[in-house]
């Protein structure tokens, strides 16, 4: 290699390590400050640091029946969203990857639509519907409403998992009698099952943080999480609620970002991706 492109080459690798040190800052340094908060009893300006932490703040934070209560309504709202999805998005996904129909690839692009145009527009206009309909304020509105958005996720990503399971592997067994539930429930599905259980997660951890639908379709009878946490910062309840609440919201992420690393280093996602 000559010396002009060595210099090239190194000139690169700064630059490229100068954005990846201001990309982690411009992410990291909100998440410090909001976990920091979270640990302090004390922080008072002009001082840079809090003059006293504890864990005060979170004893209080779990005593409300609200955080819990709010809890609770996320867990159950995102595992009935999610569940709901599999069983509408799967079989579709797999008659989107393995037949044939008029209307196909429309059809297909067309789960790309609630994301084409602005998100809280759109909300808007479903709103004014359910406002006709009762559902505005109402369990199964936010259901609704957040199901809408995993549309394109549960669409997706099982197609490209299902167009990449191996065809050999799925004829060899019919040639040997297998019926096609079968080859579908020993071939077919556990090859494409690492990719559709991430999109599954995904799922279930863009549910749990979905707060436009959530404070649009369900407010006030319906708080999530997300809405809760919110309505403290907005309200100026305790900056520590809001902390607190935020650093419980991290743990489904970091549960799913473990799981994905997982998924991702067995090769399975990324040969989901490979059609």
């Amino acid at each position: 290699m000559s010396a002009g492109r060595l210099g090239i080459g190194l000139r690169f690798d700064w630059i490229g390590m100068l954005f990846a040190c201001l990309l982690t800052l411009f992410i990291a340094l909100p998440l410090i400050v909001v976990g920091t908060w979270a640990f302090t009893e004390v922080w008072r300006y002009p001082s840079l640091i809090p003059q006293q932490f504890g864990l005060r703040f979170w004893g209080q934070t779990l005593a409300r029946a609200d955080v819990w209560d709010a809890l609770f309504l996320s867990l159950r709202l995102t595992t009935t969203v999610t569940v709901l999805s599999a069983v509408i998005c799967l079989p579709a996904a797999y008659a989107f990857a393995r037949m044939r129909f008029p209307g196909r690839n429309i059809l297909f692009l067309s789960f790309l639509a609630s994301h084409a145009f602005p998100k809280f527009g759109l909300l808007v206009a479903i709103a004014g519907i359910f406002l006709q309909l009762g559902l505005i304020s109402t369990f199964w509105g936010v259901v609704l409403i957040q199901l809408v958005g995993t549309l394109m996720l549960m669409i997706w990503i099982p197609v490209a998992a299902f167009q990449n399971v191996d065809r050999r592997m799925e004829e060899a067994a019919r040639d040997v009698g297998a019926t096609p539930l079968r080859v579908f429930w020993s071939i077919t599905l556990p090859q494409a099952a690492p990719t559709i259980s991430a999109a599954l997660l995904l799922t279930f951890v863009g549910t749990f943080y979905e707060t436009e639908g959530a404070w649009l379709i369900g407010a006030p009878a319906i708080r999530t999480m997300p809405v809760l946490m919110i309505s403290f910062i907005n309200n100026q309840i305790v900056v520590q609620y809001g902390a607190v609440l935020s650093v419980m919201l991290w743990v489904p992420s970091f549960i799913a970002l473990m799981f994905a690393r997982r998924v991702v280093g067995t090769g399975a996602f990324a040969r989901g991706f490979g059609a």
